[in-house]
């Protein structure tokens, strides 16, 4: 259902407001595609809530999430801040079928 939308703002480098499993999150995607059938992306959380535990500062790489798209409600797309931080290539483990990866 948010596919397209998450796909679009990681192409322009969006920010994304979105409620994650009932918590409001606010995240920069970085990859997006499949995995197991499901569609899911690896994103840069920097605000809001996250069942796995508060924020940490801004460029830490605890803020990587790994999310389920059909997990999401209340998807915007806008302009901001990009964010992002260094990351373990095995957090690409989340995406099994890659689709689009943030542009440089």
């Amino acid at each position: 259902m948010w596919y397209e939308l998450i796909r679009r703002a990681i192409l322009e480098r969006k920010i994304v407001r979105a409620v994650y499993q009932g918590l409001y999150c606010e995240f920069c995607p970085h990859l997006i595609g499949k995995k197991k059938g499901r569609e899911c992306a690896l994103c840069y959380q920097f605000g809001g809530q996250s069942s796995s535990g508060l924020i940490q500062p801004s460029g830490s790489i605890e803020n990587w999430r790994c999310i389920d798209l059909d997990d999401l409600s209340e998807v915007t797309i806008e302009d901001g801040p990009w964010q992002t931080a260094p990351y373990d290539s095995n957090l690409e483990t989340c995406i099994e079928y890659l689709d689009v990866v943030v542009p440089p």
